[in-house]
């Protein structure tokens, strides 16, 4: 089961039931943050609450973010090198969603850090791939993780090996 976390603004437009989070079993990656990017093409900026991994993919149509989300979500954790057994079984397991509102300050924080430095590294890079910016997001040290990998790849990888052994 999928366990979204979504900020006002996104509620607002995907006008979708929200219910109070309930612990998610099933996949690995099962509890993901999300907010909309309002720039010229809209995005939604997910980021996973435990690793800290982010997914940006285009927003519309907003109705359907979370069905199309674990296709964005693939093709990240592909291009990190994931073994492709793991990837499916993670969109497997996100077949069912459930909406909820944002509780993790922490995960804001770095959400509202992702699209900054998204910004800057779209204009920089001069580029609107968004699997690029995805990936080089992913490398980009995060002050949650200090105490384990500091990166959200490096944590995604961390926590891949936690859970096969």
């Amino acid at each position: 089961m999928l366990n979204l976390h979504c900020t006002k603004k996104l509620l607002d437009r995907i006008k979708r039931t929200v219910i109070d989070p309930s612990p998610v079993s099933g996949g690995v990656l099962s509890n993901w943050y999300a907010t909309a990017l309002f720039w010229k093409q809209q995005l939604a900026l997910l980021v996973h609450e435990e690793t800290l991994l982010p997914v940006l993919m285009p927003l519309a149509p907003a109705s359907t973010l979370a069905e199309r989300f674990p296709a964005h979500l693939a093709a990240v954790l592909h291009a990190l090198n994931v073994d492709a057994s793991f990837i499916a079984a993670q969109v497997a397991a996100m077949s069912e969603v459930q909406y909820a509102k944002t509780s993790n300050r922490s995960v804001l924080g770095i959400m509202n850090q992702f699209s900054y430095l998204a910004e800057g590294y779209r204009e920089y890079l001069e580029t609107s791939d968004l699997l690029e910016l995805s990936l080089k997001l992913a490398h980009v040290p995060c002050s949650p993780l200090y105490k384990r990998e500091s990166f959200p790849d490096r944590e995604l990888h961390r926590l891949i090996r936690e859970h096969s052994l």
